[in-house]
Parts: C-alpha cells; structure tokens; sequence
C-alpha cells in the first residue's frame, strides 16, 4: 500500500519486507550449508579414505588366509549387515523389541531424535509409525512450546520478586505493590518480560550443567570418553540423532533400573532445554536478518513512506514505534510480524495492536472514557496542538488525544 503512492525508484522486493526476509534467511542458510559442507570434506574426506584402505587390505588378507573368494566374503558380510539392521550383534544386546526397547523407541520418535539403531521392519509396523508419529510429533513441539512459555513465567516472576525486595529494604514500595498476587491485575508479571539475552544465557547454562552432568554419567556406565559423551549429549538433545552413539543398548548394567531412569529424564532435560534455546536463537537470527535488510534498503524509501503515511489522516495509526534497542522476550517474537507491515503499509490496526504498540493499558481508555462521560475529561498533561490527530467524538477522541501525545514526544 504504502509502496504504490512511494513514487521512488526502488525495485519491487521492498514492497513487501516479508518475502524479503524469507529470501534473504534462505539465501543465509544456502551459504551456511555450503560452508559446513567444505568444513566437513574437508576434516572428514582424509580419515573415511584411510579407513576404506585399511577395510580392503583387511579383508584381501582374510581372504588370502582362509581361501576365500572376495565375493564369498562380500556376500557373507551383507548377511550380516542385514543382521545388524535387525538389531543382531557380535557382542551381547538389549533386547529391541520388549517393552523397554520399545519404550525407548517411541521416546525418540516423539521427540524427533530418531537415532536409526531400532526401526520397524513389518508392514503394519512402519504404517503404525507413520499416524502414531505424527500425532506424538505435534504433541511433543507443542509441550516444548510451553516449556519455554512456563520458563519464561518463572524468570518474570523471580525478577519482579527481587525488584520488590529491593524496594522493600529501601522502603520505597507502596502499600499497593505489596497486595498478595492475583488481587489486582496491577501485580501481574505482564510488565516483566526478560531480555532475550537474558532468557538465552539461562538456557545455555541449563544446558551446559545437564549436558556435563549427563556425560558424566555416560563416561562412567557406557565406557566412553567424556569428550564423546558430549558430543552423544549434544547430538541427542538437539534432536539431530545420528545412531553412531546411543545409550542404555548394552543387555546389562550396574544398577539398571536407576541408571535407565537417569538416562530418561537427562534425555529429557535436555531436549527441553536445547529446544527452547535454539527458538531463543531463532529470535536473534531473525532480528539479524532485519538488521541486515535495514541496511540494504536504506533510509530512502523510509523518508517516503513518513511523508506518506502523514497524509493519511483518517486512518487510526500509532503515535510511535516500539524501541527495538530494548528487545525483551515477548516482543521479539511478534515485532515483525504481519502487524508490523500493516503499521509501516498504513492499514488500519486492531484495538488490540494499538494497545500493544502506543503501551496504553483498556483500563486507562476505560477510565478516561468515563471522566468523558460524567463531563470531566482527563487534562492533558501538555499544551494540545493541531495536528493530524485533533479532533473527533467519545473513544477515538480518546484515541487521537493519546496519539497526539506520543506524536508530540517523537
């Protein structure tokens, strides 16, 4: 909308800074796959050829000492490939298929680990996957989803908390912050959202304590290294589940039972946590993205679309723009969202987007709505000008008062 009255001369992706975004994250991931691709080959490529060198003189000397033809052996040892994809190994295993084998199976289907060591091989099996995942997929993101939500509670309210007890030692808390929660909409934890960086460091300390706590105990029961047992927590938690580590496989343990339960909730700690950091993460990437499009659009066609948006008199508009300098939790999600293209596009925004972007509470409209109607209207607290927002009658009076005063402190 407000790109067909610009009248400059920039192309036509800056119309629409949705899609821009999009392809500017896609053209980012492009390069980071690339990236890691050389990274990879190029740490990586040396070691696979030195290992398929080793396998052949290996195996043309088996042959060579039993009289064995290379293709007797070769067909003998995809026999026993097919076995170990069935769960068969040299040395003694769990047992796949039995409850706790199953149990394991599932867990990592609904958390999405999938380590590939136990898969269905019957028919009805792998059709019973595929309904059976979809469901538990979409459950499993979704109480990750409010794991992170729970958390964020959690850090608002501790943080209101320690505001509190340090008003209260110097004595400067009124009477009303001191009411019991859940009086008064006043001593919600609305207005104590953490900083994304704050919420970010807690989750990487969490994960790190979980991760060294759990590797720990791996080193101990599985016989691995502690560097591998990292490496299998981080592989793990973050749902990438590779197969070449995985834990509680051997047919017997020294305190089985604790050390199955142990093995459970560490699995489960962790996927939490690393879940919600990566959407931590995912926030910071997307405030980079727009930072970057910022700078790539330059500052011309945002001259524009001011003088643009002026004009428009009769549309309700906020008086000023959220202050992205002080990124909290809560707003990162949704201050680039489609509400905002319809703020900087000049569309008509919800009552509930006009509170959320002037900060003015329903019980300050509501209150003034009714010293209007008793005949006490609210005194402003600076002198009214005229301007672009003066005038009208009952609630958008209201409405153009509160935005001629954001206007006037821009």
């Amino acid at each position: 909308m407000a790109g067909r009255g610009c009248g400059c001369s920039c192309g036509p992706g800056h119309l629409n800074e949705d899609n821009a975004r999009f392809l500017l994250l896609a053209a980012l991931i492009v390069l980071y796959l690339l990236g890691g691709a050389a990274v990879f080959s190029a740490l990586e490529l040396a070691h696979e050829r030195q290992a398929k060198q080793r396998w052949e003189e290996r195996l043309a000397n088996f042959s060579r000492r039993h009289n064995l033809s290379r293709e007797e052996l070769r067909g003998f040892l995809r026999h026993y490939e097919e076995a170990t994809e069935a769960g068969i190994r040299v040395d003694s295993a769990r047992p796949r298929w039995d409850f706790t084998g199953a149990f394991y199976f599932v867990g990592t289907v609904v958390s999405t680990i999938g380590f590939g060591m136990t898969t269905p091989a019957t028919v009805g099996g792998k059709i019973f996957l595929i309904f059976y995942g979809l469901i538990g997929c979409a459950s499993t993101i979704l109480f990750f989803n409010l794991f992170l939500e729970r958390l964020i509670t959690v850090i608002a309210y501790i943080m209101k908390s320690c505001h509190q007890r340090r008003l209260r030692r110097r004595g400067a808390l009124s009477r009303e912050s001191l009411r019991p929660p859940g009086r008064c909409e006043g001593d919600s934890s609305a207005g104590w959202k953490p900083s994304v960086y704050y919420v970010m460091l807690i989750l990487c300390l969490a994960s790190l304590l979980i991760s060294c706590c759990a590797s720990a105990m791996y080193t101990s029961v599985e016989g691995w290294s502690y560097f591998d047992s990292l490496y299998f927590c981080f592989v793990a938690f973050s749902t990438i589940g590779f197969g070449d580590l995985v834990s509680s496989q051997n047919a017997q343990y020294d305190s089985q039972g604790l050390y199955r339960f142990a093995n459970f909730m560490f699995i489960l700690m962790g996927v939490c946590c690393i879940y919600s950091l990566f959407n931590v993460i995912s926030i910071l990437i997307k405030q980079s993205v727009n930072w970057i499009l910022r700078k790539m659009d330059g500052g011309c066609c945002r001259r524009c679309q001011r003088r643009f948006l002026r004009s428009r008199r009769n549309v309700v508009m906020p008086g000023n723009i959220q202050d992205r300098g002080n990124l909290s939790i809560d707003t990162d999600g949704v201050m680039d969202s489609d509400t905002d293209g319809r703020r900087l596009s000049g569309e008509m925004i919800s009552m509930k987007d006009f509170l959320a972007a002037n900060k003015v509470s329903l019980a300050i409209l509501q209150k003034q709505l009714s010293e209007t109607a008793n005949g006490c209207p609210p005194q402003a607290s600076a002198p009214s000008r005229d301007n672009e927002f003066s005038g009208g009658v009952g609630a958008f009076a209201i409405m153009n008062n509160r935005l001629a005063e954001t206007s006037g402190d821009r």
